[in-house]
């Protein structure tokens, strides 16, 4: 397979706008396996739990893709990555506030 054709699959012109696709796979990648990890905590405790990792995906997943989006100017897709990634980021300071608490 050529450059260009892969080029063309991809719809890209270049080797920059290759590299945002990559990471804007690499994105969707961490978001697919925040699902991953919910489903397999919750098989093993056989209920439905949100594990910390969950979370850390999510945020990994939302700046990866919130900065794609900037890069393609999109802004539905800006506007909704920069929301999760605040959501995210709020979860996680509430579970480690928790925890500073407890001990």
């Amino acid at each position: 397979m050529s450059v260009e054709h892969l080029w063309s699959i991809l719809h890209v012109s270049g080797w920059g706008e290759f590299w945002w696709v990559v990471i804007g796979l690499t994105g969707q990648l961490l978001f697919t396996a925040r699902f991953l990890v919910q489903w397999l905590a919750s098989e093993k405790q056989r209920r439905s739990v949100i594990p910390v990792a969950f979370w850390y995906f999510s945020l990994a997943g939302g700046v990866v893709l919130f900065s794609y989006a900037l890069y393609r100017a999109d802004p539905v897709f800006i506007l909704g990555q920069s929301a999760g990634v605040i959501i995210y980021s709020r979860n996680l300071w509430l579970i480690h506030a928790e925890k500073r608490h407890a001990h």
